[in-house]
């Protein structure tokens, strides 16, 4: 299931964004969800990203 956001970056971002989105022949939201799952997944990848476990114990523990 997908879910829905906000996001605010500033507007040179946005016009990249736009501009690489035009020139790949896709829609702006469509790859900017994709560049968010592949920076999701680059950290994952190095091992920066707590796993759900560590992340609900060091919540139970605050």
């Amino acid at each position: 299931m997908s879910k829905r956001f906000t996001v605010t970056v500033p507007d040179s971002i946005f016009e990249d964004l736009e501009a690489l989105a035009d020139l790949q022949g896709r829609p702006t939201a469509n790859l900017a969800a994709f560049l968010i799952e592949t920076g999701i997944n680059q950290i994952k990848d190095k091992g920066d990203f707590p796993s759900k476990k560590s992340s609900l114990r060091k919540e139970k523990s605050e």
